[in-house]
């Protein structure tokens, strides 16, 4: 009978650790879905999209790259002011 008891039931060190590994696994989820439940419940905000620019921002960009020149530049900006397309942000 003593005999039983004198291995710890048959258990090696592969033993312990692995049973010590999957209760930090364990505990590491648990601790997760706490993190996330606190985190759903508060509301917390997302980080922003990616920015819509307006028509007349990506113009003004396209002038200030040099891929159109300054009448071309005047002129379409005069089409978006009038046909009502310029949002401003």
């Amino acid at each position: 009978m003593s005999d039983m008891f004198d291995h710890y039931n048959g258990w090696g060190w592969g033993d312990w650790f692995a049973m010590s590994l999957m209760m930090l696994l364990v505990w590491g989820a648990v601790a997760a879905a706490v993190v996330w439940a606190v985190r759903a419940v508060r509301g917390e905000p997302r980080p922003p999209g990616p920015r819509q620019d307006s028509a007349e921002q990506v113009l003004a960009q396209r002038y200030a790259r040099g891929e159109i020149d300054e009448d071309e530049y005047r002129r379409r900006s005069e089409v978006l002011r009038t046909s009502g397309r310029v949002t401003r942000s």
